[in-house]
């Protein structure tokens, strides 16, 4: 049986961060993805990855992670996992931030 992986791309903190992780699904938050299961390299291999080492330390022992919906860029199963990196936006970047407040408040009541 094969596992389903799923390659996540997101925005935090003004970066895109690109993740692997074997559950996706919409949180019991309203408006969050929670991503659990999270896939990175092997620890043994001879080729160090810096930008995977940190993002390893950033989330060893996270079991479960719940990002904003609107943080996310795209979600995709693929067939096997990548290298997981934090991708710097420059000026020039085709990435922007959806703004954060995206619910406008309420006029007057709700009745």
């Amino acid at each position: 049986m094969n596992m389903r992986i799923y390659k996540i791309s997101f925005i935090n903190q003004g970066k895109v961060y690109e993740l692997y992780a074997e559950t996706v699904r919409q949180g019991d938050l309203y408006g969050f993805v929670e991503i659990e299961g999270l896939i990175f390299g092997e620890t043994s291999s001879v080729v160090i990855d810096p930008g995977e080492e940190k993002l390893k330390a950033e989330f060893g022992g996270v079991n479960r992670t719940i990002v904003p919906m609107h943080s996310i860029i795209r979600i995709d199963e693929v067939e096997k996992r990548g290298q997981s990196k934090i991708i710097e936006l420059d000026s020039n970047a085709n990435v922007t931030p959806f703004p954060t407040g995206f619910m406008p408040p309420g006029k007057g009541s709700d009745t």
